[in-house]
């Protein structure tokens, strides 16, 4: 059986440019562990070889059509390399996490190798306390929920002693040759009308992103002619480098249960409003001013409850819900309350989906929804938002990796075109590890973001609970890179 890349994870590929590579990546930090529970290399390099048959895309690459009659194939990749796939790297001493997220940081500004298996996976050597991370890079058109999930979602488990591996049976079909592919495009265009659709629309987008390219050009050739200089965008609009930083900040999940508890919403409200606390302190630092901006257009993907989906089918269960951060309002607790009635009319239409329930997704799902919670990031472009924030739960219990305990987990959203930052949230084992993702020339203070969110959280904190002693500056603070 044939299989087509399907129009929608085609135009992930077909939008993507060296400024706005397409992938998503997700930080995972590990305890050394010791003798036979001990994660070093090897053992990654034989847990994913395992695991890898759970997921068979992660095997295959793109194969194009001659002439581009339809869209291209996904077929299995002859000279599969997993070596080339899982990579060592190892930070200088003292192993901080300053050098961790720099690392990061220059992995994920690089587009992934379109004539491979479109997934990258780090073994990062030489942390802190003899700590290691694994840092995972996957296309967007890989992982769509339905047929594929994330493989991070197949790595841990739930106990430090893991299944024996199966021996691995697998071996690549031959690839088709011109010809064979030739006559498929030609037979699937005459008995697939939806292939000759698919087609048209496909090329119909290239010649859109053609002109608007050439367009572009040429208003930055007039301006150079006239000296005038493009329209001024806000801070966190505007046109992307080919470069990223990555910054890190953990907090507790005891904290945010704690400001819910006070005053009312869910845990989900409390990190919204925690988000928008701490964009406005961060506007407030800057230079330029508010000019008088009262709110902040956010793209929140939630899920939601399909009864004729299969339990699954992650992929087709997120949607995107709007929400207008109240970053000019002063009280913490107003914020919270507007950010909790924005979400109201989302949980009254019955369809909205418990925090627990998604956590408990087989496997270490977090990582699967901040994938399609991106590729929501992206169709919902056109709408027009100014930031996007995935907040995903994760397990509250301890998972494992070869028998090394995973001890917090940060995800690494991708930009999308004009918005050079965006946040992912994921809450695991009684922590709530934010990963921001922000354009390395456009917003070089974004570290400060992260302090700024701190105090957010502690600003919640003190309202909820008067008498709480404040914790000193720096005990929890951000990493960044």
């Amino acid at each position: 059986m044939v299989d087509r890349v399907t129009l929608r994870d085609l135009s992930y590929l077909a939008e993507e440019s060296a400024e706005a590579p397409a992938h998503n990546a997700t930080i995972e930090i590990f305890e050394p562990g010791e003798g036979a529970q001990a994660l070093d290399y090897q053992r990654l390099m034989e847990l994913i070889q395992d695991r890898l048959a759970f997921v068979p895309r992660y095997r295959q690459r793109l194969q194009s059509v001659p002439g581009h009659l339809a869209n291209p194939l996904w077929v299995d990749d002859e000279a599969f390399d997993l070596g080339f796939h899982v990579r060592r790297s190892a930070l200088p001493r003292p192993g901080t996490s300053a050098q961790l997220l720099e690392l990061v940081a220059r992995i994920v500004s690089r587009p992934l190798d379109r004539s491979r298996p479109l997934w990258e996976t780090y073994f990062v050597e030489g942390l802190e306390g003899g700590r290691v991370a694994v840092l995972s890079k996957t296309h967007q058109a890989l992982v769509d929920g339905v047929h594929t999930v994330d493989l991070g979602q197949l790595l841990l488990d739930t106990a430090p002693s893991a299944s024996e591996p199966d021996p691995d049976t697998w071996s690549p079909r031959r690839a088709p040759t011109p010809a064979r592919l030739l006559a498929g495009a030609v037979q699937d265009t005459l008995t697939e009308p939806t292939t000759l659709v698919d087609t048209l629309r496909t090329g119909s987008r290239h010649l859109a992103r053609e002109v608007d390219e050439r367009s572009r050009r040429v208003r930055d050739f007039a301006g150079a002619v006239t000296g005038r200089r493009p329209k001024r965008r806000g801070m966190i609009n505007g046109p992307l480098s080919q470069q990223r930083r990555v910054v890190t900040v953990d907090t507790r999940l005891g904290d945010y249960r704690r400001i819910r508890d006070a005053h009312g919403g869910t845990v989900n409200d409390v990190i919204l409003a925690t988000v928008a606390g701490g964009m406005r302190s961060w506007m407030m630092t800057r230079a330029e001013s508010m000019g008088g901006v009262r709110q902040l257009r956010a793209l929140v993907p939630v899920s939601v409850i399909d009864e004729e989906l299969e339990a699954t089918s992650l992929g087709s269960q997120i949607t995107g819900h709007f929400v207008d951060l109240p970053i000019g309002e002063p009280s913490p607790v107003v914020r919270l309350h507007q950010v909790s009635y924005s979400f109201q009319a989302h949980k009254e239409t019955g369809r909205s989906v418990a925090a627990n329930r998604l956590a408990g997704v087989a496997g270490f799902a977090p990582t699967t929804f901040h994938a399609i919670g991106a590729r929501v990031a992206a169709e919902e472009l056109r709408r027009g938002y100014q930031v996007s924030v995935t907040n995903v739960p994760g397990p509250q219990s301890p998972l494992y990796a070869a028998g090394a305990r995973m001890v917090a987990s940060y995800p690494v959203p991708p930009l999308v075109a004009g918005h050079p930052l965006v946040i992912g949230v994921t809450s695991y084992d009684g922590g709530v590890f934010y990963g921001i993702t922000a354009d390395r020339d456009r917003l070089p203070d974004v570290d400060l973001f992260a302090s700024c969110l701190r105090e957010s959280l502690d600003e919640l904190l003190d309202v909820s609970s008067p008498t709480r002693p404040r914790a000193p500056r720096g005990r929890r603070g951000s990493r960044r890179s």
